[in-house]
């Protein structure tokens, strides 16, 4: 294909994508600085920070960045639902599935806003950083980040001098991740975002209000929980942890739940009926999903549906989890979820709001059969092959 074809065919992409954003931006600069980041994000800078991505613009100093990510004259909240929008467009589909996850970005220092020694998943351990809570949304059609909320720890919350230096916002509350993560859920909702399903880990499984909240919408979850999470079997209330020190049944079901980053995810699956409120149309269950290799590892997920399923569709809902972090690890390595030097409240919601929009664009771009020729020749060349890494993490 001639290189002005796979030019156009890829520019048209992103100028669609730059119109349905432009009126978050109020004037022809910041629009056009705004197109200027998402096609910063998508080129081969190692880091996407801004002596990196500046130069890689033709910029001679970082300054337009910073200030675009600083004091720019637009609502993050306002591209944010351009967002919901694309990705409905692009990627909704009926039996789409939300994902709900947080990711840590590690920081030096005390006045990023929301830093704390933290326990963060990324590391694996406590460390200096900020947390993200994320919502992803996955369908036949492909994978991307959706929403995106920072958390402000507790001592944050009450310490007006620090909000303040950090740009927190006056009238912002302490709220949990799970509330945030419901926050979001209500979001896509009132957006119109198509979906059937919404599945996360324990920390998100284990509160009782977002599970209610899916419920009273007709929506269906399988959310994992801890073995310390009880439910009602007949008359009887009894701890997941004391299910699981009996699970030696040869009913398990074993079952291929599709291809992840360490080849086939073949896991033998287990389900059982739990007590549905009447009022309910669907039925509550519990699920136990056990390691092939390590039979000792059992994971147990509540589950709800407003119609009859299977336990293969239930385990292929618990298995959709894993594109969160290929969202996250893609977003990082990538479009620069973690490169930024920000520390202000606002900067932080600026930035990774347009690398979810860039991730999307991506996602969106991977269908398109011209795609692997067409970001080699509209991007800036490079010597590192980190665009190699994301195709071939992206089977392309």
């Amino acid at each position: 294909m001639e290189e002005n074809i796979v030019k156009a065919t890829i520019g048209s992409e992103l100028n669609e994508l730059t119109d349905k954003i432009g009126g978050c931006f109020k004037t022809v600069n910041s629009r056009e600085m705004a197109r200027k980041y998402l096609l910063g994000l998508m080129g081969n800078a190692e880091r996407k920070n801004g002596w990196q991505m500046a130069e890689q613009m033709g910029e001679a100093t970082p300054y337009k960045i910073q200030q675009f990510l600083y004091r720019g004259t637009w609502n993050a909240d306002e591209v944010r639902d351009c967002l919901y929008g694309y990705v409905t467009e692009e990627l909704g589909d009926p039996e789409g599935v939300l994902v709900v996850d947080e990711t840590g970005f590690l920081k030096q220092g005390k006045k990023s806003a929301g830093v704390k020694r933290q326990y963060s998943g990324t590391a694996g351990r406590i460390e200096n950083c900020q947390i993200g809570v994320f919502l992803t949304y996955a369908s036949p059609k492909g994978y991307t980040m959706l929403d995106r909320e920072l958390y402000i720890p507790q001592e944050w919350a009450t310490d007006k001098e620090r909000r303040k230096a950090a740009g927190i916002p006056a009238d912002l509350q302490f709220r949990t991740k799970p509330e945030m993560a419901l926050d979001m859920i209500e979001r896509t909702d009132g957006a119109g975002v198509p979906y059937k399903w919404v599945t996360g880990d324990c920390v998100y499984g284990e509160y009782y209000q977002l599970r209610q909240s899916l419920e009273e919408n007709n929506k269906g979850y399988v959310m994992a929980v801890s073995g310390k999470a009880c439910v009602w079997m007949g008359c009887q209330q009894v701890r997941v942890s004391v299910m699981i020190a009996f699970l030696q049944t040869d009913n398990w079901i074993r079952l291929n739940v599709g291809s992840g980053t360490k080849g086939e995810r073949i896991y033998d699956w287990l389900m059982f009926d739990i007590n549905t409120p009447s009022d309910l149309p669907g039925q509550r269950k519990l699920l136990f999903r056990r390691s092939i290799s390590k039979p000792d590892e059992i994971c147990a997920y509540l589950c709800y549906s407003p119609e009859t399923v299977t336990l293969e569709v239930l385990a292929g809902i618990a298995a959709i989890r894993w594109t969160v972090e290929m969202c996250f690890a893609e977003s990082k390595g990538e479009v620069g979820l973690d490169h930024y030097e920000v520390r202000s409240f606002q900067g932080w919601y600026n930035h990774i709001t347009m690398v979810c929009l860039t991730h999307a664009l991506l996602t969106v771009l991977k269908a398109l059969p011209v795609f692997a020729e067409a970001l080699s020749v509209i991007l800036p060349e490079s010597s590192d092959d980190s665009l190699s890494a994301f195709k071939k993490g992206r089977g392309l």
